[in-house]
């Protein structure tokens, strides 16, 4: 692989199942981009020179190779700022991810220094109760916003709350259930849809959003005077959660028209 245009490392790979994997990304500069929790920036290897349009020749003679870029939302907190950590699911037929499975800590890619996304905790004023909906690696984001804020005082009260197909997809369990012990502003709530012997809340993420539901989950009201609503993830689930509160009073955010639902879809 060409590396010379690379610009980073890989430091740490957390596997959490065959499929789905945390990547520790250091930039040569020893420094990442300042960013805000729920950002993303975007990950990229050079593609190999005998792919097609794996390498070019441009106007000045020089042989120019290409890349394979993907964005993913940025894990770490932002106050840490020797590297940047992504939760990255295996697209078998995809061009980046593939490669990415075949590399070992101290390989080289390319990290962007641009940070890119406007879904951030902005827009919602101190004192609020968040809860932060997702499917698979859409906790990501949260993840970084709860690392970042958890002892700043920054909400009300925090839920976290993920839908996947088996338990074993559930990224950043341990570490949340830790967090949901040793904190009671906070609440952590796995879904699983797949797997029957599965103790928790099984099922798909809306349901748990329906007003009882959610109130014998977490011990207070899905109230849209009180509640800011963020939704990442698969954009069917956006779809039908925002549908559920919009008829409850809540409000899709806007740029000009300010609201309590912010929605960011994956794909």
């Amino acid at each position: 692989m060409p590396e010379d245009i690379c610009n980073a490392t890989i430091t740490q790979i957390d596997p959490v199942n065959d499929y789905l994997v945390v990547f520790h990304v250091a930039p040569d500069s020893g420094r990442v981009p300042d960013f805000e929790p729920g950002q993303f920036t975007t990950l990229g290897l050079p593609r190999e020179e005998e792919e097609p349009g794996g390498a070019r020749v441009g106007k000045d003679g020089k042989r120019r190779i290409r890349m394979i870029k993907r964005a993913y939302s940025i894990a770490s907190s932002s106050d840490v700022k020797d590297h940047m950590e992504f939760c990255i699911i295996l697209v078998e037929d995809g061009q980046l991810t593939p490669r990415m499975w075949k590399l070992d800590v101290g390989r080289r890619v390319w990290m962007s220094d641009k940070i890119s996304g406007e879904f951030t905790l902005d827009p919602v004023p101190p004192g609020k109760d968040l809860v932060l909906v997702s499917t698979g690696t859409g906790i990501a984001p949260y993840i970084s916003m709860y690392r970042r804020y958890r002892h700043a005082n920054r909400w009300r009260r925090a839920v976290i709350i993920n839908g996947v197909r088996h338990a074993r997809d559930l990224a950043y369990r341990e570490e949340l259930e830790t967090y949901a012990r040793e904190d009671p502003n906070f609440t952590y709530i796995p879904v699983v849809s797949r797997d029957d012997d599965w103790p928790g809340v099984r099922g798909r993420v809306p349901a748990t959003l329906e007003a009882e539901t959610y109130l014998k989950l977490v011990g207070a009201p899905l109230d849209p005077g009180q509640c800011h609503v963020y939704l990442c993830g698969n954009p069917q689930m956006i779809d039908d959660v925002e549908a559920m509160l919009l008829k409850r009073g809540f409000k899709t955010h806007k740029k000009r028209e300010p609201g309590n639902i912010h929605l960011e879809r994956y794909w």
